[in-house]
Order: structure tokens, then C-alpha cells, then sequence
């Protein structure tokens, strides 16, 4: 003869606990993929480019009162 295994049966606060693990589960999920979502409008930062980059670096160094010897020799460049 064959043993059947009895069916252990769960108290309804032990299946109503993980009804509840669940859904948050799928909270965190859809929250996830509300940050995504909000992540596709948020304008992206422009790339400066290199020309853009050295401007801004010579016009700050000019604000700080560097010359362009200074700057020059601060770089380890010879100028004529």
C-alpha cells in the first residue's frame, strides 16, 4: 500500500502573510519601473566638447588673474 502524505494546512495569517510579501514584491517592482519610466524625461547633461572644455578653463584661469604666461608655464609649456 501506498503512505499518502497529508497536506499540512496553513493558518489563514500564514497565507495572508505572504499574500502580503507578494504584493509588496510587486510594489517594489512597478516602483522600480516607475523610476525608469521618470528616468526617459529627465533631460540628459549635454557633453561639452573639448574646445568648449579649454575656453571654459581659460576664462576661469583669467577670472583668478592668470595671464597666459601664467598658464602657460603653470601647464609646463615654453611660449616664444
Amino acid at each position: 500500500m501506498e503512505e499518502t502524505k497529508k497536506r499540512i494546512r496553513r493558518s489563514v495569517e500564514e497565507r495572508a502573510a505572504e499574500l502580503d510579501k507578494k504584493i509588496q514584491a510587486h510594489k517594489d517592482a512597478i516602483k522600480a519601473l516607475e523610476e525608469k519610466k521618470a528616468e526617459l524625461f529627465r533631460p540628459k547633461k549635454r557633453r561639452r566638447s573639448d574646445a568648449e572644455l579649454a575656453k571654459e578653463l581659460f576664462s576661469k584661469a583669467k577670472k583668478a588673474g592668470m595671464s597666459s604666461r601664467d598658464i602657460a608655464e603653470k601647464l609646463g609649456l615654453e611660449l616664444e
